[in-house]
């Protein structure tokens, strides 16, 4: 493993790829590096896509790592389940099966939701189905004011936007520490485009509705038990004004998997790699040497 910054290397191609978790579903991908390369699994938050990690992905892979960076299901390409399982179970049984497939247990990296389920993915199914975890922003205990602000974001359209333009409003008036995008065509990928012409949120409907329900985010005992368990090589990444991980939670899980590393990352709140990626990405790269060494 070379562990270089990829300084001089040809910019890594990208491939599209799908990945059979189950009989009903079917992960889009897209994927960086040699498949014979270690792997690494980049995992996004409720809500967002894959692209969400393009800079991260391609990065890592000038080191010389396999990057897979995966549409959660339900979320951008990836399929629909027609029971609309969006259980931490469910998500769960999908990071274990796209990592068995790999070959080699990968490192799993995932923010949010992704974080919650590969934190329990890789602290309770044995054998170990990861070699080492990154949490992004995403702890065992979580600020409810935070939470329910996304939620109030992601439930803000029901019926979608007449335009880009609208949808890039929405997010600027979110996410005001970010200067406004001028180009806003990348929110194509983030966006589908419906017959009555529309754009609406590339995901299912049935996901923001189940956050009606119990959510994974508030099964504290639970995810304090996996990280208890926790024996893998762990990083946890913390945007320093977050809303969802205070200060006080990051230590909290620092008490429960005191062998894991942390960085707290200035400028950045919970969607760390989108709003510091030089940083964010800079964290994981030293996080993955050490491993290597």
């Amino acid at each position: 493993m070379t562990g270089g910054t990829g300084t001089g290397a040809s910019k890594p191609h990208v491939h599209h790829r799908r990945y059979r978790v189950s009989s009903a579903v079917e992960l889009a991908a897209d994927t960086w590096g040699r498949a014979e390369a270690p792997p690494v699994v980049l995992l996004h938050g409720g809500g967002q896509t894959r692209h969400a990690w393009s800079g991260t992905g391609r990065a890592l892979a000038a080191d010389g790592y396999f990057v897979v960076s995966v549409d959660l299901r339900g979320h951008g390409e990836s399929s629909w389940p027609e029971d609309g399982d969006y259980s931490l179970d469910a998500f769960v049984d999908d990071v274990a099966a796209l990592a068995r497939q790999l070959g080699t247990p990968p490192v799993l990296v995932g923010a949010s939701l992704g974080g919650l389920s590969s934190l329990y993915a890789a602290a309770t199914i044995a054998p170990p189905i990861a070699r080492a975890l990154v949490l992004v922003d995403i702890a065992t205990r979580s600020e409810a004011g935070g939470v329910e602000k996304i939620v109030a974001f992601m439930r803000a359209a029901p019926d979608g936007f007449a335009s880009l333009e609208e949808a890039a409003d929405l997010i600027a008036a979110y996410l005001p520490h970010r200067p406004r995008r001028k180009d806003i065509e990348g929110l194509r990928k983030n966006l589908r485009h419906g017959a009555d012409g529309r754009w609406r949120w590339h995901w299912d409907p049935r996901f923001i509705d189940g956050m009606r329900r119990p959510r994974v985010i508030d099964k504290v005992e639970m995810l304090d038990d996996a990280a208890r368990r926790l024996r893998l090589p762990a990083l946890l990444v913390r945007g320093r004004m977050s809303e969802i991980v205070s200060e006080e939670g990051a230590r909290h899980f620092l008490e429960l998997a005191p062998h894991a590393k942390y960085v707290d990352i200035a400028g950045a709140g919970h969607m760390v790699a989108g709003d510091r990626n030089d940083a964010f990405t800079g964290a994981v790269r030293e996080f993955l040497a050490d491993l290597d060494r």
